[in-house]
């Protein structure tokens, strides 16, 4: 199945499905002019308040269009520089929090392995309602299988390649974590690599998402993560300054 993606449907996704937040911005930012207009404040603290709530409006909105819709995160090229192998014997995983926009393009990179998706959401958990509303609008992709994050229903050292695509941030325990990143072990094979992207908690996305960027968690928690967790190998490529790719290996 070809996914053919909206011009902006990055960008639109993320207003979607954190439309909430703009609500209440924009509630606010009409309280604060009312209040201006009755209480007569500062005008240099109004326009300084007054354009620091349209930057935090603003500026995600702009920096998801040039991530999502305008850098090729969807076309994968990034991908190649890993010269990651398709064969009709490699098992390959993709691992959601029930948002799904990447399994039929995987499998249009390996069309002779073995896809398995698996999504880990749990709505007792994974609380947050951009997620419970992306739910709603993912495409499934066959087969998908529900599991729990610490329990992958695959043998010991049966996989090849597991892809953990802006998703394991919705894993907010730490300790949750550790025992999800301890599963991936358990069933990679000793040459195994496991692909993750995520934002970072860190300058570019403070700039980017404002107080928003503590959503994402920083370059040591996760290198924490995936340490205690027996990986040997951590390593980073910038994609975007707002994005990295990890390459992880047992």
């Amino acid at each position: 199945m070809e996914v053919k993606r909206r011009k902006f449907q990055g960008v639109l996704n993320i207003l979607s499905f954190n439309r909430h937040f703009y609500v209440f911005g924009l509630i606010a930012l009409a309280l604060i002019i009312i209040s201006h207009l009755v209480l007569s404040w500062s005008n240099l603290l109004f326009w300084i308040v007054v354009l620091a709530f349209i930057y935090g409006l603003i500026m995600p909105l702009i920096i998801s269009a040039y991530v999502y819709d305008f850098s090729g995160y969807y076309d994968f090229k990034w991908l190649k520089k890993y010269n990651l192998p398709d064969s009709e014997e490699k098992q390959i995983l993709n691992i959601n929090a029930g948002f799904d926009e990447t399994s039929f393009i995987i499998k249009s990179f390996f069309p002779k392995s073995d896809l398995k998706v698996f999504d880990f959401y749990n709505s007792a958990k994974h609380t947050e309602p951009a997620i419970i509303r992306a739910r709603k609008v993912s495409l499934v992709y066959p087969n998908t299988e529900q599991i729990i994050s610490n329990a992958i229903p695959l043998k010991d050292n049966s996989v090849d390649l597991i892809f953990l695509l802006s998703a394991a941030h919705e894993i907010r325990s730490q300790n949750e974590k550790i025992r999800f990143l301890k599963e991936c072990h358990r069933v990679c094979k000793s040459s195994a690599n496991i692909i993750m992207i995520e934002h970072l908690r860190d300058f570019p996305n403070f700039i980017a998402f404002s107080v928003g960027f503590t959503h994402f968690f920083s370059k040591k928690t996760w290198r924490n993560a995936f340490k205690e967790a027996g990986f040997k190998t951590f390593k980073e490529r910038k994609f975007t300054p707002y994005m990295s790719i990890f390459n992880c290996r047992p």
